[in-house]
């Protein structure tokens, strides 16, 4: 399923027309297609960083735990199709010194951040994926973002950080995890 540009842009002009204005005017004439790209680059191209872990690395990792801290995501918040910006941490346990290049973790991350979801949802869904294509001894995900409802509408509470946890398996986020992530260790 491909983004529709044309019908985004439709939607647009629409949108325009509602709240009082005239998409011909000047200003706005360019608003719909610069809306349809930038939806096209937000959700579009999610397939692609699914793509299955083809290439497994063996290393001894005795029980070393391994963390990618800091992964920039956006998502879309399915509630208000406004986004939630923030990163993720992503650890987990080698099963048998298999490990994967961190590109392949980071490009899983984004292209699941890639459609309205709730931020919930995107944390059980990266440690599922990481379990299914790994098969670790178990993963751990953090995602830690502020959502551009909570800034602008409602309660508008701008610097407000929504951080969302999850982990399958025996690894757990001790002190000496969570310093790691915070850079304190």
């Amino acid at each position: 399923m491909g983004i529709d540009r044309a019908k985004i842009e439709r939607g647009v002009r629409l949108i325009l027309e509602a709240i009082g204005e005239d998409p011909e005017r000047e200003g706005l004439r360019e608003t719909p297609h610069r809306v349809a790209r930038m939806w096209e680059e937000l959700l579009g191209e999610r397939e692609e960083g699914l793509d299955k872990a083809t290439r497994l690395f063996q290393v001894d990792t005795g029980d070393q735990l391994t963390l990618i801290k800091d992964i920039h995501l956006i998502g879309i918040c399915e509630h208000h199709l406004l986004p939630f910006i923030g990163k993720a941490h992503i650890a987990y346990l080698p099963e048998g010194g298999r490990v994967v290049g961190l590109n392949t973790i980071v490009r899983w991350a984004n292209a699941l951040a890639k459609r309205p979801q709730l931020q919930e949802q995107l944390t059980r869904d990266l440690a599922e994926k990481i379990m299914q294509e790994m098969n670790p001894k178990g993963a751990l995900v953090i995602i830690e973002a502020e959502h551009v409802c909570m800034m602008i509408q409602g309660m508008r509470r701008p610097g407000s950080i929504f951080v969302t946890y999850t982990k399958q398996g025996p690894v757990d986020i001790t002190a000496e995890v969570w310093s790691l992530i915070k850079g304190l260790g």
